[in-house]
């Protein structure tokens, strides 16, 4: 008797023992990842991104991606899709050294964007946009990825960069404010 009352003391009362067999209890079930129990490491993930952003991917194109893993690592990954038949190999763009590896769908546009008309349409994309490649495989002075920053392009090439509503301006002739 401690002051008067009883203290019992049941076998795993304050342990915390109890608390942690009625957390584990309960539904659960297996998860399986849906490619057949293997589930992808980050490289094959960034791998598959960099593919589907750009089309085509090669070591000039890491540049702008600050936390992609290195290119030795990537390429490990490209070369065994290439194998498997997922990836095509080759020289896809002109002006760039090492291996280049696209998209199988990628291929047939690349060669009918090249026997393609010129077009006098103008395109005009953020600068932060994956598409800002000025300075890395285009030529020009590297266009920062800030806000309100934009640069133009003409049948893939540069034909103007700076603030958006200064280069919209200048490309369509309006008069300044």
């Amino acid at each position: 008797l401690a002051g008067g009352r009883r203290r019992s003391r049941r076998r795993g009362a304050g342990s915390g023992l109890a608390h942690a067999r009625a957390a584990a209890s309960g539904r659960w079930s297996l998860w399986a990842p849906p490619d057949g129990g293997r589930v992808p490491d980050r490289v094959e993930l960034w791998a598959r991104q960099l593919l589907r952003r750009y089309g085509v991917v090669f070591r000039e194109l890491l540049a702008r991606e600050t936390v992609a893993p290195p290119w030795r690592d990537l390429v490990e990954v490209y070369r065994r899709w290439e194998a498997q038949g997922e990836v095509r190999g080759g020289r896809f763009v002109a002006g760039t050294v090492g291996e280049q590896f696209a998209l199988p769908e990628a291929v047939p546009m690349l060669r009918e964007v090249r026997r393609a008309p010129p077009d006098q349409e103008v395109v005009v994309v953020g600068a932060a946009d994956p598409l800002n490649l000025v300075g890395i495989l285009l030529p020009g002075e590297r266009v920062p990825p800030q806000v309100g920053m934009a640069v133009a392009y003409r049948n893939g090439a540069v034909v103007g960069a700076g603030p958006r509503g200064a280069l919209v301006r200048r490309l369509t002739g309006a008069p300044g404010r």
